[in-house]
């Protein structure tokens, strides 16, 4: 034991290399957070247009379709391109040509989403969505994959806390823009020609655009910053060290099969995935739309939520790889889970106490901002511990594909998720006031399944801490 301690105290974070990796998550939520904000919107309008419905509601279920088509090429696509980058070999590594690759073509198509939206154009717009969605899981895959593929095992919570946070950095820029071109202003011109916000509508082309030429420039600073093939050689034996000081206590042999136990660990994760993306992707889809539609609120106030949201996930993500080390993943995971419980829960309480002055007021909610806050801090110790633990199940031949087992999970959930929230909407009496609700049950199973994971150790891991931590980082 005495000598695992002293050989673990070895193994450092670089984290300025940590931070350039980051980049790579920073373009992905960029991208995403204007995506997940605009499109649903976009295409309630367009559905409302064509089939002159006299509520949004009664074009979810088509919305939540057309997200689930764009998620479900996602869940085929993102194993094939994890598998497909673990055996790739070229001079400038493995992930890097299914990165540049996947950005180029996203920045050229994201910016029309809004220009076919503008000229009404729902084919159009709906073909661009799913060309964006497949291209960036081309680059999703293999630029998540780069943190374990240079990080040990032990030191992986950290690094997403680190990797996580400058995703949020992209999701918070791309939030702030949406602030100030305010969406709800520019929906129901039709063909006004006369009026401010047509005149004035290409703005909304502006969050895409920017979004556009920020991945590029993420995606370049990765290109010129992390060298994989020399990385690789460099971190060979630290990389060995990880490995023997995983947190598994079943060890994984890439030459033979999972074993019951991390097989089981590893469905059981994957499970629990699922049902806590059913939340947390169902609630963002339509979130817009709750705040647009179900109170009559501006969109500005989606995005500050979001902001607000976001400060409490990068407090976590901070936190988490700490808290992790503490008290391990499953139970830092498990805390996560049980406090997005009690956002909800309080949600759900307080969204039926207080329904007859809230509904329709033209007002967003005050406590809305608080739930988020709290529910941002929870699933974000959930987010930078669950992908850790699944990629503790292979060893590094095998990250991109074990990666695309996490994303399959939550993009399947992502699938689903909008059809099923999108039909509870079509039942007579139910409304958008049934989020709350729909996150409550989806977050207790996921709860409950995580609770059966056996197979992980309890104890705490040492590595270097303060000023120690951060010699040789170049």
């Amino acid at each position: 034991m005495e000598n695992n301690l002293t050989q673990t105290k070895t193994l450092k974070l670089n984290y300025k290399r940590t931070i350039i990796i980051g980049f790579a998550f920073f373009g992905i939520l960029l991208l995403w957070q204007v995506y997940d904000s605009w499109c649903p919107t976009f295409l309630t309008e367009l559905f409302n247009d064509l089939f002159h419905a006299s509520s949004a509601e009664e074009v979810q279920y088509l919305v939540g379709i057309i997200m689930a088509l764009d998620n479900l090429a996602a869940l085929i696509l993102l194993p094939i391109f994890g598998s497909l980058s673990d055996k790739t070999k070229s001079p400038i590594g493995k992930r890097m040509p299914y990165i540049l690759i996947g950005t180029l073509v996203c920045a050229i198509a994201f910016p029309f989403i809004p220009v076919l939206f503008h000229y009404h154009n729902i084919a159009g717009t709906i073909v661009l969505m799913l060309i964006v969605v497949v291209f960036s899981m081309m680059y999703r895959n293999p630029a998540v994959s780069l943190m374990p593929d240079m990080t040990p095992k032990p030191l992986r919570s950290r690094a997403n806390g680190i990797i996580n946070i400058m995703g949020y950095i992209g999701g918070a820029f791309a939030t702030v823009v949406g602030i100030f071109f305010v969406l709800s202003d520019y929906l129901g011109t039709g063909n006004e020609i006369d009026s401010w916000a047509y005149q004035n509508i290409w703005v909304i082309e502006i969050p895409f655009l920017m979004a556009s030429v920020l991945m590029v420039i993420s995606a370049l600073v990765l290109f010129f910053s992390i060298k994989e093939n020399k990385i690789e050689k460099e971190m060979a034996d630290e990389m060995r060290l990880g490995e023997e000081m995983s947190e598994l206590k079943e060890k994984v042999d890439d030459d033979a099969p999972l074993s019951k136990t991390n097989r089981t660990m590893l469905i059981l994760i994957l499970l629990a995935e699922f049902f806590w993306f059913m939340a947390d992707n169902g609630i963002g889809t339509f979130m817009g739309n709750y705040t647009i539609y179900y109170f009559e609120a501006s969109s500005s106030s989606t995005m500050i939520n979001t902001i607000v949201g976001g400060v409490g996930s990068v407090i976590g993500f901070a936190l988490g790889g700490i808290i992790a080390s503490k008290i391990g993943r499953k139970w830092t995971l498990v805390s996560g889970l049980g406090l997005a419980l009690l956002s909800y829960v309080i949600w759900g309480i307080l969204s039926g106490v207080l329904l007859g002055f809230q509904q329709g007021s033209g007002t967003f909610p005050v406590y809305l901002y608080i739930i988020w806050f709290v529910k941002g801090f929870g699933m974000s110790l959930v987010h930078v511990n669950s992908y850790p633990m699944v990629v503790e199940l292979c060893t590094s031949k095998k990250i991109g594909k074990f990666t695309g087992y996490y994303y399959a999970s939550s993009m399947a959930a992502q699938t689903i998720t909008p059809i099923a929230l999108g039909s509870i909407l079509l039942i007579p009496g139910f409304d958008f006031g049934i989020l709350p609700f729909y996150a409550i049950g989806c977050v207790l199973i996921s709860l409950i399944v995580f609770l059966f994971i056996k197979n992980v150790k309890s104890g705490k891991t040492e590595f270097k801490k303060g000023l120690e931590s951060l010699d040789n980082q170049d």
